[in-house]
């Protein structure tokens, strides 16, 4: 007999392809669930609720969640942003308030340094010259004599005359440290003064003013002295000060020319003196 020729043995192709296995899975772990809810339900009594188990599902879910999350995100973000800018508005508010307060006290400050001296000379004190309030030496050592004082005068006067104002400041502050008591010294205290007015020191200027006409003196040039000294009180912001001393003005010296009526009318009206 002859043998019959052996038949080779090949593998046989899984009947089941790749994605009928994976659907089969799937299949089979929701019966399990299935099962395991029907059991459960049976055993409790509670209701059966058949949640979805494919991962499409929950994926859609995550995907939900994290869009609510990144949403609360950035509205929490833009919060911040406007606490944030908020925050810096107040702080440059709050240093622009501090800066308005100090601004305010320094002037306060320097307004009640400027009364104190108008107070001070208005009592007959006698207005500094210089850091040691003295004379100079050649002034001071001419002591009373009249000769000396008259010619320490116009030795002034005529320096104011030539426009040399800061040489004839000092020359009129020695004359009158020099010689409180001489007859020339209110009119001294006048063109010194108008010296000060000149180089915008207000507060001297109204001191040396109000010496100036202390007593109202009938003198040609008191009533310039008037004006002057409510101009320096305007400058200084004392209007009703200035308005005071512009009231006197035509009971004190009824007889001033109309120069003098008219630039009391003009600084009337700057210091806002009532009619």
């Amino acid at each position: 007999m002859i043998a019959a020729p052996a038949l080779a043995q090949t593998p046989m192709d899984d009947p089941l392809d790749a994605r009928d296995a994976k659907r089969l899975d799937r299949m089979e772990k929701v019966v399990r669930e299935l099962r395991d809810i029907v059991f459960k339900a049976q055993r409790t009594g509670a209701p059966v609720v058949v949640q979805p188990a494919d991962t499409d599902s929950r994926l859609s879910d995550l995907a939900q969640r994290l869009g609510d999350l990144e949403s609360t995100l950035t509205k929490l973000n833009g919060t911040l942003e406007t606490t944030s800018h908020e925050l810096d508005v107040s702080r440059r508010d709050n240093a622009q308030l501090k800066a308005q307060v100090k601004a305010l006290s320094d002037r306060l400050a320097a307004d009640e340094q400027k009364a104190a001296e108008l107070a001070q000379a208005a009592q007959g004190a006698p207005p500094a010259v210089g850091p040691d309030a003295g004379p100079s030496p050649q002034v001071a050592a001419a002591g009373a004599d009249p000769k000396a004082a008259n010619e320490a005068f116009g030795k002034a006067r005529q320096l104011m005359l030539s426009g040399d104002y800061d040489t004839a400041q000092s020359a009129f502050a020695d004359f009158v440290t020099a010689y409180p008591d001489n007859p020339k010294t209110p009119e001294a205290r006048y063109w010194w003064g108008k010296t000060l007015l000149v180089r915008g020191d207000n507060v001297k200027a109204a001191s040396a003013f109000i010496g100036a006409i202390r007593g109202w003196p009938q003198t040609t040039w008191a009533p310039d002295a008037v004006i002057e000294l409510s101009r320096a009180l305007v400058a200084l912001k004392k209007g009703p000060d200035a308005c005071q001393a512009l009231a006197e003005l035509p009971r004190k010296y009824p007889k001033a020319p109309a120069g003098i009526r008219t630039r009391a009318a003009a600084v009337r009206e700057q210091a806002r003196c009532a009619a």
